[in-house]
């Protein structure tokens, strides 16, 4: 049994968590910080492509996460039909690889949610979403965008409530600050669709300094002044581990009212 220290909102929080040390090395951890020390050159760039899926550590979630209910926010211009069930949402796409994990859990007791289908979409590393149907302000009707489903995904939780994904930091885009969409079943019924935010301090790192995304001028809009983030966004951030061999884990335990 390996105790690790996570650093949440400042604060220091003990976590346990089986580990070989063998095989996982000493990992990085930074959550919910409002100060990272990393730099954009301690991650990869290129997309996906180097990334071996089944020699990441497993998501390092919360040991006591919130059991409040995440609020509803809107589905937005840029949903499309028919996402496939996939877990490299990238279709090979450039930028910072992220392994996106989530846990759905019951809002009054955090009992996880088996079988939960969650569906996530979000923008490329130019801040543009994919899609043929999706509107033509989500693609600005750009040929590779409307050329396949990058970055859009979904799947089922497993036993704990679980899911991930591996795709890409999303790009931002004017008007709104960094999010990731998600719409969530469960039995065929809808019962949540919301969105996921990036912390300010971690995006200004990306945008500032990795190659994937230079070239763009700075962005417009910050969590403080994106005018559909919750006015109490604590529990609509990623918490950020930094993964030896530069990927970034984001993680969000996510809590269903019904």
């Amino acid at each position: 049994m390996k105790r690790r220290t996570l650093v949440l909102g400042g604060a220091a929080i003990a976590a346990s968590s089986v580990i070989a040390a063998a095989i996982w090395p000493r990992r990085h951890v930074a959550i919910a910080a409002r100060t990272f020390d990393w730099k954009a050159s301690d991650f990869l760039s290129g997309g996906t492509e180097a990334v071996a899926w089944e020699a990441l550590p497993e998501p390092l979630f919360r040991a006591r996460p919130n059991c409040v209910a995440t609020l509803a926010q809107t589905l937005g211009p840029c949903h499309v039909n028919n996402v496939p069930a996939r877990q490299d949402v990238s279709e090979g796409r450039p930028g910072l690889p992220l392994r996106l994990a989530v846990r759905i859990v019951h809002a009054g007791d955090c009992r996880p949610v088996e079988k939960a289908d969650i569906e996530i979409w979000h923008t490329d590393h130019r801040g543009i979403y994919s899609g043929r149907e999706a509107a033509e302000m989500c693609t600005f009707g750009d040929a590779e965008a409307t050329s396949g489903l990058a970055f859009r995904g979904r799947q089922l939780t497993d036993a704990q409530g679980r899911a991930s994904f591996l795709t890409a930091y999303p790009g931002w885009y004017s008007g709104r600050t960094p999010h990731v969409h998600c719409r969530i079943l469960v039995d065929g019924r809808e019962l949540l669709v919301s969105q996921i935010y990036f912390d300010d301090a971690l995006s200004d790192i990306v945008y500032g300094e990795h190659p994937d995304y230079a070239g763009r001028p700075a962005r417009d809009t910050r969590n403080d002044a994106d005018n559909l983030i919750p006015d109490d966004a604590a529990d609509h951030i990623f918490d950020f581990e930094k993964l030896d061999g530069g990927v970034l884990s984001a993680t969000i335990t996510i809590g269903l009212a019904a």
